[in-house]
């Protein structure tokens, strides 16, 4: 018979303890749903962007002055609601995107293309947003830029 016992230091318990308090409160939390997941459409979050290349071989200035969804006309496009994203061109330098289920947030442009001097972002009363590339230049020899892609971010 061996005369060696188990002996149960108090590091033992208090570690032994430690553990048990770790993996309880793990699984309380889980249960509890603590990590919730984001709203989508949530106020500071983006709600909606599109990447505006106009159909592959006809260009931006070639699409519809009614607004349609093309996919083509997009190489990039999400709208937190799931619904539509449409697009259109309203003449002289200026596009209008409208995003289904979305109204009144703010927008942000940018030109993907150096042609494009400036470029701004402005919402619309029927719930789109007009995108307007303004190209470099005097007022004298003006001429909006022709064929740039821009993005388009509703915050």
């Amino acid at each position: 018979m061996d005369s060696r016992r188990l002996r149960v230091s108090p590091a033992l318990v208090v570690a032994g303890v430690a553990l048990l308090f770790a993996l309880g409160g793990s699984a309380f939390a889980i249960g509890q749903k603590a990590a919730a997941p984001q709203q989508r459409c949530k106020n500071g979050t983006v709600r909606a962007l599109a990447v505006v290349t106009g159909v592959p071989r006809q260009g931006i200035e070639n699409l519809p002055s009614n607004y349609a969804a093309i996919p083509q006309a997009f190489s990039r496009r999400f709208n937190c609601t799931g619904r539509f994203v449409q697009v259109r061109h309203a003449g002289n330098g200026q596009w209008d995107v409208r995003f289904g289920g979305i109204s009144g947030a703010s927008c942000l442009a940018s030109s993907l293309s150096p042609d494009a001097g400036s470029i701004s972002c402005q919402p619309l009363p029927d719930g789109g947003y007009r995108v307007s590339l303004r190209g470099v230049g005097t007022q004298d020899n003006f001429l909006p830029p022709m064929n740039v892609p821009f993005l388009v971010v509703i915050v």
